[in-house]
């Protein structure tokens, strides 16, 4: 249950929990079991170690593990900021962004001691450690904590500062670093305690799946959710249908946040036939389109509350929500929406001068809330663009409001593509695609996926005379960007279509692809 007193920060968060819930756990992750009270101690360790090296940017290239939520709330203790590394990009990706958004110490997980060798080539000044084992060749996490004493740690953090750094990418494939304050994480759990709305109210027995990446907002901020109500956390390394089951079937899990693709992948696998869902009370889905069918049967297989759940990066995740008593058959316009605000937060739609429209009338979605991030991390020219003086959020989705406040979301305004719950920018695809010798222009669309929600798609016209091999094409490109962001198929035409003054009319390249669907977003 939450501590109303304890929300200022995340460090006060972990200490009021380590009084009032010292035994119970906090944390449990492939085996092993954390307490709320080892958990704070080890804050406090980790709190020792930054102030003893001056550290105030810490980053972490890995797949989930209970440490690093010691490492990230550790870090705010002693006036810090944690910065979490999508590990699905390619090397030079993220030396890109350590070298823009530079860290003192990154910590990496096992699968990344590759990489890491890269890294520590091109950033010879940076501080490594080794989350899980070593080779020898680098210090581990538990020895580095180890070293410290247990004496407790005053917090350092204020509810104004950063907590978190997150990276999404921007229109030209350069990453944007957004900065989250203490106030965004914690505030909007404040404000809906009076409703006790079943977003956010747990009870002191729910158990939360941890299994999205902690890179992205619905990873993290779930945890946090789980953290704050001082309930237990399962924590899988990453998202696969038969732990995700076995965490239900054998943890008792209560509550999942799931992306559309994950949730399929669950419900249709044959071992779910066997799992015993009444434990689960709550499914929170988002981050990518949800077909209204696969929805539907999820419902009739986990047969619980569901929760649609409309956010990004910038908003901290979650401001709009569709609770589950829209969840039903004969509301099915109120299900082809993202629902309604949260508690706190306004939602508006604005035309391109930045004003209000009519109820109904499609425009640029807004969001003014307590959950609006700081702004772009070293950005103050795109955080003006995005943020405006009247605290005012442009998201870059359009869409639209009915009479009753739902919120639709009509098509995305930056033509963003969202494949599995990843956000993939065409510019930055077409770009790589242009540099290959045979081909003369590119445009990169989403396409439907039934597993993905959207597929990458690349349609390009070829130079005089050249021909083009599409698997030669995809081996190439997997060489230069992160597999998700990969183009899965190429169309070759003569053409590409445009109006008159000469703008690529990408509508009319996805037209055949959504012919008698509904493009949506979450």
């Amino acid at each position: 249950m939450i501590d109303p007193e304890a929300m200022s920060t995340m460090s006060a968060v972990s200490r009021s929990a380590a009084q009032r819930a010292p035994d119970k756990v906090c944390n449990r992750f492939e085996g092993q079991e954390t307490t709320f009270k080892e958990f704070d101690r080890r804050v406090d360790q980790v709190a020792h170690a930054l102030d003893a090296s001056s550290a105030k940017v810490v980053a972490y290239l890995g797949k989930n593990c209970d440490h690093v939520f010691e490492i990230f709330v550790g870090t705010t203790r002693a006036g810090g900021m944690f910065a979490p590394l999508n590990w699905r990009l390619a090397p030079a990706e993220i030396i890109d962004i350590l070298r823009k958004y530079p860290p003192e110490i990154l910590f990496f997980g096992p699968e990344f001691s590759q990489a890491v060798e890269e890294i520590a080539k091109a950033l010879p000044d940076l501080e490594i450690l080794a989350m899980e084992g070593s080779d020898g060749s680098w210090t581990t996490y538990e020895a580095w904590r180890d070293a410290q004493p247990h004496r407790p740690v005053e917090d350092q953090s204020s509810n104004g500062d950063p907590a978190l750094v997150l990276f999404t990418s921007g229109t030209t494939g350069v990453p944007k670093a957004v900065l989250i304050s203490h106030r965004n994480l914690l505030q909007p759990k404040l404000d809906s305690l009076p409703v006790k709305h079943i977003y956010d109210h747990w009870d002191d027995d729910d158990i939360g799946f941890i299994a999205m990446p902690l890179a992205h907002i619905g990873g993290i901020g779930f945890w946090v959710l789980s953290f704050v109500n001082r309930c237990t956390s399962i924590i899988v390394r990453e998202f696969d249908p038969v732990g995700a089951l076995d965490a239900i079937h054998n943890e008792r899990v209560s509550k999942i946040f799931v992306v559309p693709a994950a949730l399929q992948i669950v419900i249709q696998h044959p071992k779910a036939q066997n799992v015993d869902f009444s434990c689960v009370t709550t499914v929170m889905y988002g981050a990518a389109p949800m077909p209204l069918p696969l929805l539907q049967e999820a419902i009739k297989v986990i047969g619980c509350k569901f929760v649609q759940c409309y956010g990004m990066t910038e908003t901290t995740g979650t401001i709009a929500i569709l609770p589950p008593e829209d969840h039903r058959p004969e509301r099915s316009t109120q299900m082809r929406s993202a629902g309604r605000p949260v508690m706190g937060c306004e939602i508006a739609v604005f035309d391109p001068a930045g004003n209000p429209v009519k109820t109904g009338e499609i425009g640029e979605i807004a969001i003014r809330a307590p959950a609006n991030m700081l702004g772009y991390w070293n950005n103050p020219e795109v955080t003006a663009k995005t943020l405006r003086e009247d605290g005012w959020l442009l998201s870059g989705d359009a869409g639209y409001l009915d009479e009753d406040g739902y919120l639709f979301i009509h098509d995305r305004i930056k033509d963003m593509i969202i494949s599995g719950g990843e956000n993939v920018y065409p510019a930055e695809v077409e770009s790589a695609l242009y540099a290959h010798p045979a081909i003369r222009e590119a445009a990169v669309i989403g396409v439907p996926d039934p597993k993905w929600g959207e597929a990458v798609r690349a349609v390009v016209t070829l130079k005089p005379n050249a021909t083009l091999d599409e698997k030669e094409v995809l081996n190439w490109m997997r060489d230069k960007l992160a597999a998700f962001k990969c183009p899965k198929a190429i169309d070759v035409i003569d053409v590409m279509p445009r109006n008159a003054s000469g703008k690529l009319l990408k509508r009319d390249l996805r037209a055949p692809y959504w012919e008698g669907r509904e493009r949506q977003v979450n």
